[in-house]
């Protein structure tokens, strides 16, 4: 899809990943609404603040009947809480399927008809190299990850028919805030992971293997489930 003129609404957007994301669809020549908990933290200039918390249903419908001219949706609002699917808090797991899986789905329910009534575009999912990849430690984020990959297949082919394209975006650690523990050299420059995601969304291809971490776990699924 054509990115200039575009409208898009970007969940998360006043950090990280999305604050990235949402300044360069602006520099691309789209509207942009910086979907947010709280709005008031989005100080991006040339974007409209939103308010929207992907695990309040009434929230959703509120940002959907505002952002109503919306013609692209990036689903990059995620949470990890660090927790271990046995020994981890159940409340700890919930909530990760809560906002990874569950509120992106919200999300794009309540958008898919506001994108298709504006004559079709394109939603963005961000995942993460443990939609594959599942250590222990994060389990919780694993697993929400991976349903969210499956998500995003299901969804691909039940929007195609209504003019929407579903890009997924599979990348490992970031150089943002929910990796701020990991050493600066296993980063990834979220800036560089936007431009990938924004020109494949642009090219409407299914998927954005972002850094090369990411391409050898994908490729290793394909010779054994523990080669990774």
């Amino acid at each position: 899809m054509e990115l200039k003129n575009a409208v898009a609404v970007v969940t998360g957007a006043n950090r990280g990943l999305g604050r990235h994301l949402a300044a360069q669809l602006v520099e691309r020549g789209a509207k942009v609404y910086a979907a947010a908990r709280r709005p008031e933290t989005v100080d991006l200039p040339g974007v409209v603040p939103l308010r929207l918390d992907v695990t309040d249903a009434e929230s959703i419908r509120a940002a959907a009947r505002i952002a109503a001219d919306a013609t692209l949706l990036v689903n990059n609002a995620g949470i990890s809480t660090g927790t271990p699917l046995i020994a981890g808090s159940p409340d700890a797991v919930r909530l990760e399927m809560e906002v990874n899986f569950f509120g992106p789905l919200a999300v794009t329910r309540a958008f898919a008809p506001v994108i298709e009534s504006n004559g079709g575009g394109g939603v963005l999912n961000v995942l993460s190299v443990l939609s594959w990849l599942h250590p222990a430690g994060l389990g919780a984020y694993a697993a929400a990850k991976a349903a969210a990959w499956a998500l995003t297949g299901a969804v691909r082919e039940e929007l195609a028919p209504r003019g929407i394209t579903v890009t997924a975006l599979h990348v490992g650690y970031m150089d943002t805030d929910m990796a701020a523990g990991v050493p600066a050299d296993q980063k990834a420059n979220p800036a560089e992971v936007a431009t990938q995601a924004l020109s494949a969304v642009e090219g409407g291809l299914p998927e954005v293997l972002a850094d090369e971490t990411t391409r050898y776990v994908k490729q290793s699924l394909a010779t054994s489930p523990n080669a990774a």
